[in-house]
């Protein structure tokens, strides 16, 4: 995306704005920020942001009718307890930890897990301070296996984050990552969009905690990292 000042980019923000609400009344409720985000994942085409921002609306009216996903909802994927947050990076930004060996292939339910996956999203976007639009994640591999291999979750996961979260991941870090793994990132690197891809980091084993805590200050790295704060599971959060 090309460098452009901030009041060209506003500009282009009311121009998107005056289109999308003639096409979707609803998108008068939307604030100017959320429509940003959604020109800078098309690279500030009006055009590409504006099909995107109209197709996230149909969505969310899909998929959360009553403006939150209930934890009755996804109890399948709650009860395994592999996502938590708690704490914030020096940037202010809410941090998400994800257990990519929790995820239990063999009892998944594709559509209770997108609703999980929004759930999560959607309570990252909650806790982030004024001022600040982007979460960063820590996932986790710890024991991955081939039998923990769950592609289509993983690229629904993505799918789900670019299309109707954009502009929200700030920075995605790899811990513990199994050789084994690298495989399954062939499959899965394809369905990155080129704004997102950069901003997955592999950490090195050997420099972990030196790694976690050039973003994340030890009062607010959690204690399985070396740092000082529990893990909250996500539903407590």
């Amino acid at each position: 995306m090309g460098t452009v000042d901030v009041e060209t980019e506003w500009f282009l923000v009311a121009k998107m704005r005056a289109f999308v609400e003639t096409q979707d009344p609803s998108a008068k409720e939307t604030d100017n920020f959320t429509l940003r985000r959604f020109l800078r994942a098309r690279d500030l085409d009006i055009e590409k942001g504006s099909s995107l921002f109209l197709k996230y609306l149909k969505w969310r009216r899909q998929t959360v009718p009553n403006g939150f996903i209930s934890e009755s909802e996804i109890q399948n994927d709650l009860s395994q307890r592999k996502v938590f947050m708690q704490g914030f990076d020096k940037a202010r930004r809410p941090i998400l930890v994800c257990f990519l060996a929790k995820n239990d292939y063999s009892k998944r339910h594709m559509e209770e897990f997108k609703r999980f996956v929004t759930y999560a999203l959607d309570k990252a976007c909650a806790r982030m301070p004024s001022g600040q639009e982007k979460f960063i994640c820590i996932a986790d591999l710890k024991g991955w296996t081939y039998g923990h291999c769950d592609i289509r979750a993983y690229i629904a996961s993505l799918e789900t984050m670019q299309s109707y979260y954009p502009e929200r991941l700030g920075k995605a870090l790899l811990i513990n990552v199994p050789g084994i793994f690298m495989k399954a990132w062939k499959i899965i690197y394809p369905f990155i969009d080129k704004n997102t891809k950069e901003k997955f980091i592999f950490v090195d084993n050997k420099k972990l905690q030196e790694a976690l805590l050039e973003d994340i200050h030890e009062s607010q790295l959690p204690e399985i990292y070396g740092g000082n704060l529990p893990l909250v599971p996500i539903e407590n959060a």
